[in-house]
């Protein structure tokens, strides 16, 4: 076992196309329509009211398409497409609530992702906010997360933010570098970066997200430095460091396989060069005060939460709202249609717009929550036994035997700690706990 691991390894190293991050657990291709059956019938349970409950809002509207960009986005719809969309989505939401499921349940956290959800002009967002609200009403949700790029901000648009009582504002900076958010596709240029930053701080939201990608087009040892650099003088609450990958749905991997090629030729730096980079970044933050607390986030105050994250990868429901969202409900991962025209045409039937779902076993569930929550850097074993009755750190030995010995985690009691390496490339690690008939794959078809 020990030797494919590392011929798979081996290969990962190079940035070639495919998914190379794990986001949920068993992966998506064995999700199917044959399952939705399970998802209809937790739909109609009522389920124990104090058990976590989510709502994810799909917003899949973008002024242009980003290179990396693997989602469901759209960049050529009007007003009236967006109107449209929008009571689709409002139907959803309705639909979903006035579930048996959602019965007596308040909602734990609500996050508005993309796509891009800033998109839409203040006028549009507060219509949005009035009827979800009506339907699913947060003002007691631990969490409100906003997804936003720079620039399409105004601050009027942020007011309407603040008012509607988002918590966490989450911005798509990415680079400050003009040449690489141009080569990379992106929309936003550098001095909106700070322009709009400047609003959000003054308008006083509780917590401030800066997304940054590790390892972009172009991307140098210089240019990274002075990114984190000024990462670290904004002073953002929380700053998020993805590692870029090519999945194979994108602009730039289409043209890689358009030339007959399967890996960059040497523009998107390989997955050592990638992690030092975010070593470097978690270095940096470090020094200036931030606590590292996943394998991507690293947060100024120690006690920052992330609700949604959290909630999701211990087995909190979620309704997944929006053309090709995912979600989860009564222990089964549902994902909507796909599709803008089968995504509407569910809607006006008044069916749940579900596409494929997966019901979890409990030992799937043990391991989906063992997997993802690894990604935080640690195992708590107490926390496991109290909640499964089993231990991860005993329940996986030969794994866990074989990434100490890699220097990748080291056993600390209540449980297992990830060293800074492991932590940095957890993700390539984690396909060895998937169980034997889920190692075989492709992560997102």
């Amino acid at each position: 076992m020990a030797t494919v691991h590392l011929e798979e390894d081996a290969r990962q190293e190079r940035t070639g196309l495919g998914n190379y991050f794990v986001a949920n657990y068993p992966p998506f291709s064995f999700w199917k329509p044959d399952h939705l059956a399970s998802a209809r019938e937790a739909l109609a349970s009522p389920t124990d009211p104090s058990k976590p409950l989510g709502l994810y809002l799909h917003i899949p509207f973008c002024r242009k398409r980003c290179k990396f960009c693997y989602f469901r986005v759209y960049t050529d719809k009007n007003a009236e497409d967006i109107e449209t969309y929008v009571a689709a989505l409002t139907r959803e939401v309705e639909l979903l609530a006035a579930s048996p499921m959602a019965r007596n349940r308040g909602v734990e956290f609500v996050y508005f992702g993309g796509g891009t959800p800033s998109y839409l002009s203040a006028t549009q967002l507060e219509r949005l906010f009035a009827r979800v609200k009506a339907h699913v009403p947060w003002a007691n949700a631990a969490e409100i997360t906003f997804e936003c790029e720079p620039g399409t901000l105004q601050r009027h648009k942020l007011e309407a933010l603040r008012a509607a009582g988002v918590t966490r504002v989450s911005l798509g900076v990415e680079n400050f570098s003009e040449a690489l958010l141009k080569s990379n596709g992106r929309a936003h240029l550098s001095e909106e970066i700070f322009r709009a930053y400047g609003w959000i701080r003054e308008l006083g939201f509780p917590q401030v997200n800066i997304d940054l990608i590790a390892g972009m087009l172009d991307e140098n040892w210089d240019n990274w430095r002075d990114c984190v650099k000024k990462t670290v003088e904004l002073a953002p609450d929380c700053v998020t460091i993805y590692q870029m990958e090519l999945p194979y749905n994108t602009v730039f991997s289409k043209e890689l396989r358009v030339i007959g090629n399967d890996e960059p030729a040497g523009a998107v730096a390989d997955w050592p060069t990638k992690r030092a980079w975010v070593d470097h970044a978690f270095t940096e933050l470090e020094k200036a005060g931030y606590t590292v607390t996943s394998a991507t986030t690293a947060v100024k105050n120690p006690s920052t939460k992330f609700v949604y994250r959290d909630s999701l990868w211990r087995g909190a429901d979620m309704f997944g709202t929006g053309v090709a969202s995912f979600g989860h409900v009564g222990g089964t991962h549902v994902q909507n249609l796909d599709t803008w025209e089968a995504y509407l045409g569910a809607l006006d039937k008044g069916e749940a717009p579900w596409a494929r779902a997966y019901p979890l076993s409990p030992r799937e569930r043990f391991v989906r929550e063992s997997i993802l929550l690894l990604k935080k850097g640690f195992w708590d074993s107490a926390d496991f036994l109290a909640r499964h009755g089993k231990d991860p750190v005993k329940e996986f030995a030969p794994q866990v035997d074989e990434l100490v010995g890699m220097g990748m985690a080291h056993r600390q009691s209540p449980g297992l700690v990830l060293t800074r390496p492991g932590l940095i490339q957890v993700d390539r690690m984690l396909p060895r706990f998937f169980e034997p008939e889920h190692r075989a794959y492709k992560r997102y078809t």
